[in-house]
């Protein structure tokens, strides 16, 4: 097994570095912005360089993939943001769960631009909202179900956005969709690691096996019950996450010539699966 102690998680595309000049240029052009974060993970899906570049523009955070975080831990995070005095929803992009909302949350956000458009005689101007988050956290398909079209490249997989591009939604509303920017470093390997659990970090620059040691060394000081329930296997807080990647390879089968374990292909289906909500409705952080 590698020594998964002492690797952090770091990636930063060229191709970002362009994505936040293409979001502080296109600024000017909107009257406000969307920001969609991963509600399993909602503060390390958040990128801290955006409240620079974005500053005051009015703001809704659309907390995404609700449907496979803790129920209880999304009401927590919305009061939370309520608090901080953004408007904020729990929706599920690919099903369209909560998006009925977003229409009224637009005009509670943008109120004041609302006003001022109607007292300068502009009552019918289009409300034009810039789309940010990370990659991975649902971005074109919130604008596809927004806008029900397949306009917007949609993948499971990190970075395919490269180019701005605008969509027109309905109920006045325009959304300009950018590229996925993640921020140069981690200071907290911690959010690294968060990011590459749920495929916000492509998978080509990290080691499967670390990954899936981690997330199930997380989880079984977290949320054990999720391996117990899904490998039919005990787990307690005092494994390390090989010790327990190796249970589920003697419980599933994953062998390889001579009898030794396939912790590669163990490794894909604990972050496959884990990803797709079959470990149940997990949170792994709280305000």
């Amino acid at each position: 097994m590698p020594d998964y102690i002492k690797q952090n998680v770091q990636w930063f595309p060229g191709h970002m570095a362009k994505t936040r000049r293409q979001i502080k240029e296109a600024l000017s052009l909107v009257d406000g912005v969307i920001e969609l974060v991963d509600a399993r993970i909602p503060s390390s899906s958040r990128n801290p360089e955006l409240d620079d570049i974005i500053k005051n523009k009015p703001r809704i955070i659309l907390l995404n993939k609700s449907d496979i975080a803790n129920q209880t831990a999304t009401s927590i995070w919305l009061q939370h943001y309520k608090d901080k005095g953004y408007t904020a929803l729990a929706v599920d992009c690919r099903s369209g769960r909560g998006l009925n909302k977003f229409p009224s949350a637009v005009k509670t956000a943008l109120s004041t631009v609302i006003d001022r458009n109607e007292n300068k005689g502009m009552a019918n101007k289009p409300l034009r909202l810039m789309v940010v988050g990370i990659p991975n956290t649902g971005k074109s398909s919130f604008i596809n179900r927004m806008s029900k079209s397949a306009k917007a490249k949609v993948a499971d997989t990190a970075g395919v956005t490269r180019q701005n591009q605008w969509f027109n939604v309905g109920n006045g509303i325009e959304l300009l969709d950018t590229p996925g920017v993640l921020w140069p470093k981690f200071d907290d390997p911690e959010v690294g690691d968060k990011l590459a659990f749920i495929g916000s970090v492509k998978d080509e620059v990290t080691d499967r096996e670390t990954l899936a040691c981690r997330l199930l060394e997380s989880l079984s000081k977290t949320n054990p019950e999720a391996i117990v329930n899904r490998y039919k296997i005990e787990v307690n807080a005092e494994l390390q996450g090989y010790e327990i990647l190796e249970m589920i390879c003697k419980k599933r089968g994953f062998l390889i010539k001579g009898g030794e374990f396939d912790y590669e292909r163990a490794s894909v289906i604990v972050a496959d699966e884990f990803r797709a909500g079959m470990l149940g409705r997990i949170t792994l952080e709280l305000p």
